[in-house]
């Protein structure tokens, strides 16, 4: 092999633009930063969550806009069409109906978090130490969970609903939403134990348990944060099903109680009042519904989007 004498005229220094070829050209994205910015680009997701802001805020500041309050009653304007003063119009006893309709999409809200959150809570609990336990008690556990989610979901709600009415002590939102979660965080469970019993058998998990970490701090530390896009889309799809029954309960008469509004009640006042062409008072109640489970489950759909790396660009 020839030796070769290296010269400094055999070099010369790199210009600008050979030095940024080298450079990234994109800077790193945190994940949920890289989350977000693909929710952003689903225009449909993007009217959904706009929807729930305008709900949200309308739930906050709706009640004072036009100075009625949701229990006023005024004799001489029974069953005003909209107008000027009442934008949404009064129902039979002259209550302002655009009041009372934020009135119950807040209920309405209120009972959809908060089922949601329940379920959450219980179905990540019991999934997680299903995963995490024996085969045994895994087994055991799994089929307690799947004779409670063979009883009819409506059929629970509608049978508290009616034993706490027929007591005397009237249907509250702490009933409601107690009627939803004993058979709602089922389908909650079942999706954190399948992801448990994938992910305990991963290097990260194993190499934890080596080390000595108990089951409990592998599965807060490791499996959790893992299941959190899973989690998050059953979430904003099991929002919008408590919603619903809410208001199919108050439709049935068996929601809240008047002079509460909740949007299934006002939907059943405003059915008897069809007959005289008042159809106002049923629509808006049911647009107000339609657009929130509509809101809620193209929102779920982008977030599920969102959370799949095979969809990332």
């Amino acid at each position: 092999m020839s030796n070769i004498e290296f010269s400094r005229d055999m070099f010369s220094p790199a210009s600008t633009e050979q030095r940024n070829m080298e450079k990234i050209k994109r800077p790193s994205i945190k994940y949920w930063a890289d989350v977000w910015r693909r929710l952003k680009m689903n225009k449909l997701a993007m009217v959904g969550l706009s929807i729930i802001i305008v709900a949200l805020l309308g739930t906050v500041f709706g009640f004072g806009l036009n100075g009625y309050k949701y229990f006023e009653q005024n004799y001489d304007a029974i069953n005003m069409r909209p107008n000027a003063t009442h934008w949404f119009g009064t129902d039979e006893l002259g209550r302002d109906l655009f009041t009372r309709v934020w009135q119950g999409t807040m209920y309405s809200l209120i009972i959809g978090f908060s089922a949601a959150f329940l379920d959450l809570f219980i179905g990540v609990l019991y999934g997680g130490i299903a995963g995490m336990a024996s085969r045994n008690v895994d087994a055991v556990m799994m089929r307690v969970a799947e004779v409670i989610y063979s009883i009819p979901y409506m059929l629970v709600v509608i049978l508290m609903s009616v034993v706490f009415t027929s007591e005397g002590q009237g249907t509250n939102l702490v009933i409601l939403v107690l009627a939803m979660s004993i058979t709602g965080w089922v389908p909650m469970a079942i999706l954190v134990r399948g992801q448990v019993l994938q992910l305990k058998e991963t290097e990260y998990s194993m190499a934890a348990g080596s080390l000595g970490a108990t089951k409990g701090w592998i599965l807060k530390k490791h499996i959790l944060p893992n299941t959190l896009g899973p989690i998050l889309v059953n979430l904003t799809l099991t929002i919008p099903r408590a919603i619903f029954a809410e208001a199919t309960l108050g439709f049935l008469g068996l929601g809240l109680q008047q002079p509460k509004a909740s949007l299934g009640n006002l939907a059943n006042a405003g059915l008897a009042t069809m007959p005289i062409g008042l159809f106002y008072q049923i629509v808006i109640p049911s647009l107000f519904i339609s657009m929130i489970m509509f809101a809620f489950n193209v929102l779920g759909d982008g977030v599920r989007d969102a959370l799949d790396p095979r969809l990332r660009k």
